[in-house]
């Protein structure tokens, strides 16, 4: 059943598309496991190809939204599928790892990639969001001001640190992800993610010998 708001046909039941991309062992299938399931698994198994998980958020009393979130394997070998994987996406995850620099130089690869073979029906590129993750972790070689002048030069929509083991801004992070899409699709009327809505350049956590704080 539809109901239609002016111009807008609202469906009271939303399915996304969201392609979660980085290198191998920057933590993409924990952070989907940490949203999907809230767990956390220390034995680490590659992805292969790519893993699949469905995230129901109720969004509102009246619209419940479908997210299929898409794990991709980050190993060369895997790369040359990214075509079929990318095909009808509405979102994007770019992860690297804050204690591993080439990670974090290589997401610039990723985003190519995904600008290259996706868009939305306008044409502009889906909305990419970068995330730092493993922020509990010490000795990063990323620093703040780094990503911050990277995500801003390469149009993502915004980046957090992250922590799936610990569960830091792995909600928040999709949530505002969710809001980008809704927004595109029409389905927040004149709510505009500004200064009432989440930032994701901020805050930045400090990491210290078991997690990280805001």
């Amino acid at each position: 059943m539809e109901a239609m708001y002016g111009e807008t046909t609202f469906k009271p039941e939303k399915l996304f598309k969201v392609i979660i991309i980085g290198d191998p062992t920057v933590g993409k299938t924990s952070f989907v496991q940490r949203y999907v399931q809230n767990s956390y698994k220390k034995d680490y198994k590659g992805t292969v190809g790519v893993d699949f998980a469905l995230k129901i958020l109720k969004w509102s009393e009246t619209q419940t939204v479908k997210l299929q979130l898409w794990d991709i394997a980050g190993q060369e070998r895997f790369t040359w599928m990214t075509r079929v994987y990318y095909k009808d996406a509405q979102g994007c995850v770019i992860m690297f790892d804050l204690t591993n620099k080439n990670s974090f130089s290589n997401t610039l690869k990723w985003k190519r990639d995904v600008d290259s073979k996706c868009s939305l029906p306008d044409g502009s590129p889906i909305p990419c969001m970068l995330l730092a993750n493993k922020c509990d972790l010490p000795h990063r070689q990323v620093d703040h001001m780094e990503i911050e002048t990277f995500y801003k030069e390469h149009n993502f929509i915004g980046w957090t640190e992250t922590s799936a083991k610990e569960g830091l801004m792995v909600n928040d992070s999709m949530r505002f992800l969710v809001e980008v899409m809704m927004r595109h699709e029409g389905l927040l009327g004149n709510i505009s993610l500004d200064s009432e809505s989440l930032k994701l350049t901020g805050p930045v956590f400090q990491p210290s010998k078991r997690s990280c704080f805001c």
